[in-house]
């Protein structure tokens, strides 16, 4: 089996056990499952293949090169965010022409690196980016698919930080607004007019937001097309979600099946972004017990694992599964049998700095091994340095070979970042 199992009593990764590669690498330490990260986009790829689709792995999920590289080699594209995300994405060897630039501040030079690149399409979030883009691929002579990003009004119905389809958020363009900056668009002779696109959030669970986004979107279609306007593309982002309290993901089958339906007919060009569905499983962060500690109203198991390192509890108030390592299959028991569950927390000195809260795991005694679930997307990219903290390394599982794919930073490379004026030597 691919990913994260339990075997005589150890949770392995594809056949090597987490313990072992605990012991080489250290700890905290993320690892990740090659065959489950392919078997994900995979499954994905597979599920929206009904309709001339492409998929491009969101980067802001996990941007690790070696996570990049192999979605590169089984053909994902990119979509990204950020010009740090375009070179990382380039350096994976994600062909330009199936990178996809979307995000809300995009800086002159950055939309000028895009274009100097050939990425294949810019997302314009607003009226001032459509002004931007024109105006730097007049200036550098450098043409683009350019599309406009839809803000179609609709509740996903997810975390209020992560929902970004309704009109009081950052994102995307009024519907309203669309018919006049997609004429813009369609007039430049500097750009070619790439269609629209709309993401309204992560974590969707049900198909309705999806289908309520979609179908605000084809309207629009066709009253571009009604109005003389080429609309060759739709990007329909990301946001199929993932039960972290089972691991089990949103139905992606009906999913697939309601792209199908809805589009399967339609002479459009789809894109999709998923981020979350393709590694969250296939990821854990390993933290091992420094010590446990009882107070008058609470236990506290203490890991080496902290907010620094996976941030999600205490800025999402995400829950994650938490296994031993070790003997992962047994029943869990009161920490130190003291009948209450525990707070797993780290060495941060924030009362957020947590992992889990109210758990109920074995006793655990210092050096025990556990498993934070869960970990393999919105994990290792939102690291920090936070209390001079060097960040979980990372590892990667290919081919029954543990490999090192981001070393851990010491506390010296730390330090060696910041400048001290001459006057204060």
């Amino acid at each position: 089996m691919t990913g994260f199992t339990p075997a005589n009593g150890r949770l392995m990764v594809d056949g090597l056990g987490l313990d072992d590669i605990a012991a080489e690498f250290g700890t905290p330490l993320y690892v990740y499952s090659g065959a489950a990260i392919a078997a994900a986009f995979t499954r994905f790829q597979q599920a929206v293949s009904g309709a001339d689709s492409h998929v491009h792995f969101a980067l802001k999920a996990n941007s690790n090169m070696a996570v990049l590289r192999l979605l590169a080699r089984l053909g994902a594209g990119a979509d990204i965010v950020s010009g740090g995300e375009m070179a990382r994405a380039l350096a994976a060897g994600i062909a330009p022409e199936k990178i996809i630039f979307s995000g809300v501040g995009k800086t002159d030079g950055e939309i000028t690196a895009a274009l100097e690149a050939g990425l294949g399409q810019i997302n314009a979030e607003s009226a001032a980016e459509v002004d931007t883009v024109l105006r730097l691929a007049e200036q550098t002579g450098l043409s683009t698919r350019l599309a406009l990003r839809v803000n179609p009004d609709v509740d996903a119905k997810t975390h209020a930080k992560i929902a970004t389809g309704k009109s009081d958020t950052k994102f995307g363009i009024s519907m309203e607004d669309c018919p006049a900056l997609y004429r813009r668009i369609s007039d430049s002779d500097a750009v070619e007019a790439g269609g629209l696109a709309v993401h309204i959030g992560s974590q969707i669970m049900t198909l309705e937001p999806f289908e309520n986004a979609w179908v605000n979107l084809l309207e629009l279609v066709e009253t571009l097309r009604d109005d003389g306007m080429n609309v060759p593309a739709l990007d329909l982002g990301g946001g199929v979600g993932v039960d972290y309290a089972t691991g089990e993901t949103a139905d992606i089958t009906a999913f697939g099946a309601l792209v199908t339906r809805m589009f399967g007919n339609r002479k459009l060009r789809l894109g999709f972004e998923p981020g979350r569905f393709i590694t969250a499983e296939a990821g854990v962060l390993l933290t091992r017990v420094i010590a446990t500690k009882t107070a008058p109203s609470k236990d506290f198991i203490v890991v080496d694992g902290a907010m620094n390192d996976l941030i999600r509890p205490t800025l999402y108030e995400a829950y994650h599964r938490i296994e031993p390592v070790i003997d992962s299959t047994a029943e869990p028991a009161a920490t130190q049998h003291s009948g209450r569950p525990a707070d797993v927390v780290g060495p941060v000195c924030e009362t957020g700095d947590y992992l889990g809260l109210d758990r109920h795991l074995p006793a655990m005694t210092p050096g025990d091994l556990l498993a934070v679930r869960s970990a393999g997307a919105y994990g290792a990219v939102m690291r920090s340095s936070y209390n001079t903290r060097p960040p979980a390394a990372e590892v990667l599982v290919l081919d029954g070979k543990a490999h090192l794919v981001s070393r851990r930073q010491t506390v010296e490379e730390l330090i060696a970042l910041d400048v001290i004026p001459d006057d204060l030597k």
